[in-house]
């Protein structure tokens, strides 16, 4: 079950995205309401955005699990969860996967957080997380790499996108003042 309750659609123009039609939309600023949603998690139940109200949130987008960045990614955010969290930071990473294989990367990396299954890209999209981006000099399209901070309020205070899998996680705690 996906419930998104804000898209800022640029076009008109509709693109194919992994078998469904998408909107393409545009990026969201700091200022603007995240985008609400529910989605499967790799412990089969359910997440909303509206349940970690009051909270300040670290929601990731990477585009496959168990790959080698996507692991090199999680496994940063995992090694630095304690302190994320102890200031004050829940982390959750979200990627086009189905919650089964969300549980396998999970269970072989040893996951502390959870991660949500958006199979039907609708979130990624309403998130800018979704779209054209340059890989290996071809233009593809797919999960852009991003990370938003959302604040207790559920506005986005940062929105990063085109992140690099490798040093994002040091860099983000450096920008949040927690090295």
């Amino acid at each position: 079950m996906v419930i998104i309750t804000r898209r800022r659609v640029v076009t008109a123009a509709r693109r194919h995205c992994g078998g469904i039609v998408c909107a393409m939309t545009d990026r969201l600023n700091p200022g603007d309401p995240a985008p609400e949603f529910t989605l499967p998690t790799d412990s089969d139940g359910t997440l909303s955005l509206a349940d970690l109200r009051g909270r300040k949130v670290i929601l990731y987008a990477y585009p496959a699990a168990m790959t080698p960045g996507c692991t090199k990614q999680a496994c940063d955010f995992r090694d630095s969860l304690a302190s994320l969290q102890a200031a004050g930071y829940t982390v959750v990473g979200i990627s086009p996967d189905k919650p089964q294989k969300l549980a396998k990367f999970r269970d072989r990396d040893a996951i502390t957080f959870p991660l949500v299954a958006d199979t039907d890209k609708a979130v990624l999209n309403a998130y800018g997380a979704y779209g054209e981006k340059q890989m290996y000099g071809r233009t593809v399209t797919g999960v852009i790499r991003s990370t938003f901070v959302i604040d207790e309020d559920g506005k986005i205070e940062r929105a990063l996108y085109n992140v690099r899998a490798t040093g994002h996680v040091a860099k983000l705690r450096r920008e949040l003042g927690l090295d």
